[in-house]
């Protein structure tokens, strides 16, 4: 339900179709495989786990996926040194993850969205990003919650909704 939810709110403010995506704390990948599905040009995974990478090199290789680069770090090492940039970063860390309220302010200063992009964490309920200044808006499913960012603010999800933000 939450996963539904979530791609429902991206589809309404997104073209899927040429998306760059980051995916970190990508476990099993099912959030990539996802973005792949739905025609992102490229996603990005990253995850410290050696078997998580294993599992997702091979169901990307039986799916035909060509398109997912596939990166064995810990996502902060990972969040140091900005290779690119992406329309979407989805960050789904543990849920008793200490630092999960710091991966906003690397994202931003590290300038790893285009403009308009879109950070998306996955959540537990104590924790409160409204305070963020690049804060958009929480979806709450369940015992999921997502929280949205952009460096633009609100103004980005009406714009977004017209068309890519890249």
């Amino acid at each position: 339900m939450a996963k539904v939810g979530l791609f429902n709110v991206i589809e309404n403010a997104w073209e899927m179709e040429g998306l760059h995506v980051l995916d970190l704390f990508a476990g099993t990948g099912s959030i990539s495989f996802e973005f792949i599905s739905r025609g992102s040009v490229e996603v990005v995974a990253v995850d410290n786990n050696p078997r998580c990478i294993d599992w997702m090199n091979e169901a990307s290789k039986g799916m035909g996926f060509d398109n997912l680069l596939l990166v064995h770090t810990d996502v902060f090492s990972y969040l140091q040194k900005p290779v690119q940039q992406f329309d979407i970063i989805f960050a789904d860390p543990p849920y008793d993850f200490s630092k999960t309220t710091f991966i906003p302010d690397l994202i931003f200063r590290n300038h790893f969205l285009y403009p308009g992009g879109w950070l998306i964490i996955e959540h537990p309920k104590k924790i409160d990003f409204s305070h963020h200044p690049f804060f958009i808006k929480k979806k709450n499913y369940g015992r999921v919650n997502f929280s949205f960012f952009s460096e633009e603010g609100s103004q980005t999800v009406e714009r977004a909704s017209t068309s890519s933000a890249k």
